[in-house]
């Protein structure tokens, strides 16, 4: 079945070119570096002990980065990061400079990932959550370099998707030394594809143990001034919307606007940057007084709507703002990060799509502090309550940060595990 994939992949790389090419047109980073991903990568200082730490793109990077920093502080360790976007590369170089080496992750083609191998040599693979490759897994076997998934997490979506392919995924999970698991109901789903049970280790979400240092808290604190205003107004934030999710908020938004009179700002935070522009477009056309993040300028009292286009300044956006909507739920993707706003004390809104975060929703929905909405009706009404109430937003607000102190810990498990291959 390994053989089947690998011709597949070998017959479709082309595509996968056009598609980077395409890809190039909103962002030219995309056009750069193609070498790397055919394992063309500079060969790696020797006489360390490499670690590979393979991410997907932003929120990969953002959760594997307490994992990068413990490991920083590893004597005689060099530690390797690859993503598969820019906007992964620009966070590892934002977060860690020239601590860390970054290159792209090569495709998973037999070739570019022995090519990779040859060059970097590591002591030990890391894969964040569910980037699992065969062909890279059955090379890393091969050269006996052990292969652990850290954080990992596996919805029912997913579950369905990989036994579709169980010849393929079985025997690449099986070969997997060790796996931390976000929560039991995912080891569950990864031993029915293959996991070894001695191999599955339940660790919680490293997610969990974010840590809100001053610098951010003071960053947050300075931008929730500026926004304010006097007298000072609500700030809303929807972050990490997708295409479909920005239409129904800024209706929702319009009828906030019409039944109160308190001047709420809206912060609408596109995934992904080559939707910027667009969404801002999109604001404007719906009447809104729209401002850009990127200009850094403060947004003025007749200003509606601040667009966050601007990379890597979530966490601290979600400090500035009252209530959070966590978008990638409105539409069948899964959800994103619930866990950033809990930090911070907001109360939570998304839409009814969450399999991506299924145990977190779960236990934020429990303690009432995240609400699940269907329609932009029903969004605005949560909004307004909370805009109206201050109790209310107090009191959700609080359960969300005790849900996200209540379930840390999952670091030091997870660089436990670590630790037995350095």
């Amino acid at each position: 079945m390994r053989w089947l994939y690998t011709l597949l992949l070998y017959l479709l790389t082309p595509l996968l070119l056009l598609r980077l090419r395409l890809l190039a047109r909103r962002n030219p980073a995309w056009a750069l570096r193609w070498g790397e991903r055919f394992g063309r990568v500079p060969p790696q200082e020797t006489g360390r002990t490499l670690v590979w730490l393979h991410t997907a793109s932003v929120g990969e990077v953002l959760a594997a980065a307490p994992v990068a920093r413990a490991l920083l502080q590893e004597p005689g360790l060099q530690l390797l990061m690859t993503t598969t976007t820019p906007t992964g590369a620009d966070r590892v170089a934002a977060l860690f400079g020239d601590q860390v080496q970054h290159v792209y992750a090569p495709f998973d083609l037999p070739g570019s990932v022995r090519r990779f191998l040859d060059r970097v040599q590591p002591r030990l693979y890391l894969m964040m959550e569910t980037e699992l490759w065969p062909n890279t897994l059955a090379a890393c076997r091969a050269r006996e370099i052990p292969g652990v998934l850290i954080n990992g997490r596996l919805s029912e979506k997913s579950a369905r998707g990989y036994q579709r392919f169980a010849a393929l995924t079985r025997p690449m999970l099986q070969g997997l030394t060790e796996a931390g698991i976000q929560n039991r109901a995912d080891a569950e789903r990864f031993q029915d594809l293959g996991l070894r049970p001695d191999a599955t280790h339940i660790t919680g979400s490293i997610k969990f143990d974010l840590t809100l240092d001053d610098s951010v808290r003071e960053r947050a604190a300075a931008l929730r001034a500026q926004w304010q205003g006097n007298p000072a107004r609500p700030i809303w934030i929807a972050a990490s919307t997708h295409d479909g999710e920005d239409g129904p908020l800024l209706e929702a938004f319009a009828q906030v606007r019409a039944q109160t009179t308190s001047n709420p700002l809206l912060v609408l935070v596109p995934r992904h940057p080559e939707r910027f522009d667009s969404v801002a477009e999109l604001s404007n056309e719906r009447g809104f007084v729209t401002a850009r993040r990127s200009t850094g300028e403060a947004p003025g009292a007749d200003v509606q709507v601040l667009v966050g286009d601007v990379m890597g300044e979530l966490l601290t956006l979600y400090g500035a703002s009252d209530i959070a909507f966590v978008g990638g739920s409105l539409i069948d993707n899964g959800g994103h990060n619930l866990i950033e706003p809990a930090a911070w004390g907001l109360p939570i809104l998304s839409g009814p799509s969450l399999y991506n975060f299924a145990e977190v929703s779960d236990l934020l929905k429990e303690a009432g502090a995240l609400q699940v909405i269907e329609n932009a009706e029903e969004l605005a009404g949560q909004v307004i309550s909370l805009t109206e109430t201050e109790e209310l937003r107090t009191v959700r607000g609080q359960a969300a940060r005790e849900v996200a102190e209540a379930n840390r810990g999952a670091l030091e498990k997870t660089l436990t595990l670590i630790r037995r291959y350095l």
